[in-house]
């Protein structure tokens, strides 16, 4: 294609050739998938809880139960469906969560608008959540099949960004419907969501699976503990979960309840963070990659650890915004890498399961994480810095055994 010497055109080629060109179509098409379904769940579960309490008149703790039961069934999900991804393909298990999630969306907004029991609610969500979740492995495992080894970090990081940016309007576009709809509605726009998504895996993503000489069996399902690097990763990677997931329900109490906060200005501090991500994750993920990943995950632990432990003495605004872009930051250096190191670990026949008992650990991680900080809030109700220390004693913990791990691995390498 000749040049017409047009500097606007000349950038927007450039544009196109170090980002649009550098990736399998089938891995923006992935992207396009998780906004989907990151806006479709956004749109609707963060209001499910302000539903049942103003609108049933269930009691917190009740509503804290399903949503810390769902988290663990999902964690058991994970592991299942990772292995079953090994055995009969990627498409085929992405398919079937998206299917689920349609049912799962369908069901809930027929129960809301019936105003039936709220168990049987419950009992839909925590059924469809668990079984819907049994996408997320399976996804990162078609990543690693479709990206070259020396881009997964930067792979990673695309998606997290497709994934931030459906964050990031779901709510916006939820709380505006709810203004004015049944709160049934807001299910129902993710009845569409999901659709779209399965569209998406039905038309236009081909399998990324490779039949393996042996099928894996049942026994198999749990081979990945054998792999002793992988164990410790694991491991040390729940340390930072538990810290990572303290940005909601620890969060939205201690600087709405304790420092006077308005529901607004913690919004602020949630849009900051999902605002961060979206402009920042590719960049650095693409920067840091070629760095030594114990590296970058003690960078990315030791973020954290600052970040939180900063709230001990926030006493305004500022100072916690402050503090978010720093927490905001070792979320953006961990997370892409923390993925690229269980796809570098896993062999080629066994990424799903490698994928699902890291997912496993990140949602034991994200379902435990309100519990312990809702413990501490209750512990130390006038010591805020007792509160963030503990929590960022587990992210420091965590750079201490990253480098270990990575002592430990060179070794084994060697």
């Amino acid at each position: 294609m000749r040049s017409t010497g047009n500097p606007f055109l000349k950038v927007a080629q450039g544009i196109r050739w170090h980002v649009l060109g550098r990736f399998n179509t089938r891995i923006w098409t992935i992207t396009l998938i998780e906004l989907v379904t990151a806006a479709g769940f956004s749109i609707c579960i963060p209001f499910l809880a302000l539903y049942l309490y103003q609108e049933r008149g269930l009691p917190m703790t009740l509503v804290g139960t399903a949503i810390l039961i769902s988290g663990l069934s999902s964690a058991v999900t994970q592991i299942v469906s990772g292995f079953l991804s090994d055995r009969f393909g990627r498409r085929f298990l992405m398919l079937g969560a998206m299917g689920i999630s349609m049912l799962t969306y369908s069901g809930m907004v027929v129960l809301i608008w019936i105003s039936a029991p709220v168990w049987a609610i419950l009992v839909v969500y925590v059924a469809g959540r668990s079984l819907g979740m049994a996408a997320r492995p399976v996804i990162s495992a078609m990543i690693v099949d479709l990206s070259e080894k020396e881009r997964l970090t930067e792979t990673y990081g695309l998606l997290r960004v497709g994934r931030n940016v459906g964050w990031a309007a779901g709510p916006a576009i939820g709380g505006y419907m709810a203004t004015f709809l049944s709160y049934a509605w807001l299910f129902g726009v993710a009845v569409l969501t999901s659709t779209l998504a399965f569209c998406l895996i039905l038309f236009f993503l081909r399998e990324s699976w490779k039949r393996t000489v042996e099928s894996p069996n049942f026994r198999s399902m749990f081979s990945v503990v054998n792999n002793r690097i992988f164990v410790m990763f694991t491991a040390l990677s729940l340390l930072v979960f538990l810290t990572m997931a303290q940005i909601g329900s620890t969060l939205s109490v201690f600087t709405v309840d304790r420092l006077g906060f308005t529901t607004a200005e913690y919004g602020l501090l949630l849009t900051t963070n999902g605002l961060f991500v979206v402009l920042f994750q590719y960049p650095v993920a693409r920067g840091i990659a070629r760095l030594a990943k114990s590296n970058t995950l003690i960078l990315g632990s030791l973020f954290y650890g600052f970040g939180y432990l900063s709230l001990g003495w926030t006493a305004s605004f500022t100072w916690a915004l402050v503090a978010m872009v720093v927490i905001t930051t070792g979320e953006i250096i961990f997370s892409p890498v923390a993925t690229s190191v269980v796809g570098e670990l896993a062999p080629q026949d066994q990424r799903g399961r490698y994928m699902g008992f890291f997912g496993w650990s990140e949602t034991l991680g994200m379902s435990f994480a309100p519990l312990v900080g809702g413990v501490l809030l209750d512990v130390f109700p006038t010591n805020p810095g007792l509160v963030w220390g503990t929590i960022a004693i587990l992210a420091f913990v965590a750079a201490i055994g990253f480098y270990w791990w990575g002592r430990v691995q060179r070794t084994t390498n060697t």
